[in-house]
This record gives structure tokens, sequence and C-alpha cells, in this order.
């Protein structure tokens, strides 16, 4: 091998590096960002699933409150546990069944 060979394979080594730290810098930076950008996200996602979950947990507590202020009650007698909600279903909405959609429906 030539003094001119090995020169030209050094320099071309030599690029070669600096473009490999060039590209790995790259993505670093890329991948800060969508990291920052996936954590808010995910951020975001657990901000929302948390007030979906809150705000069906107060539908459920105001259904369960208007049927207990309309004789409804869980702790009660177990033996008549349907016609005591039904029961109580139609004095909160005298107008017909069918009306008051379960808290627990999707």
């Amino acid at each position: 091998m030539t003094f001119r060979q090995i020169k030209t394979l050094a320099l071309g080594v030599t690029c070669l590096l600096s473009l490999l730290s060039v590209a790995q810098a790259q993505p670093a930076s890329d991948q800060a960002s969508t990291m920052d950008n996936s954590a808010t996200s995910t951020q975001a996602q657990k901000a929302t699933k948390k007030a979906e979950r809150k705000a069906r947990r107060e539908k459920k507590n105001a259904e369960l409150s208007k049927l207990e202020k309309n004789g409804y009650n869980p702790s009660g007698d177990q033996l008549r546990y349907p016609q005591n909600v039904q029961n109580a279903e139609k004095k909160a909405n005298p107008q017909g069944p069918g009306v008051v959609v379960p808290a627990s429906a999707p």
C-alpha cells in the first residue's frame, strides 16, 4: 500500500467517523423531543382518563343519591332487591319506564 492510498484511506475513515457522530447526535435530539412529546401525550391521556373516571363516579353517586331520596336503601332488604330499585326509579321518574339510563351503561 502506498503512502497516497493510506492517506486517502485515513481521510475516508475520518470523514466516515465525523458523519457517524453527526448522524448519532441528530437522532438523540429528535429522540429527546419525541420523548418530551410522548411524556406530554401520556400526561394528557392520564388527565383525560382521570376526568372521565371522576365524571362517571359523580354520575353514579348522583343516581344513587336520587334513588335513596326516593326510598331505595342499598344496605336494606336484599330479598326484594330488584323490586326496591325499580320502585325507587318509578318514584324518581314518574313519566314512565326507560327514562333512567344506569350510570354503568356505556
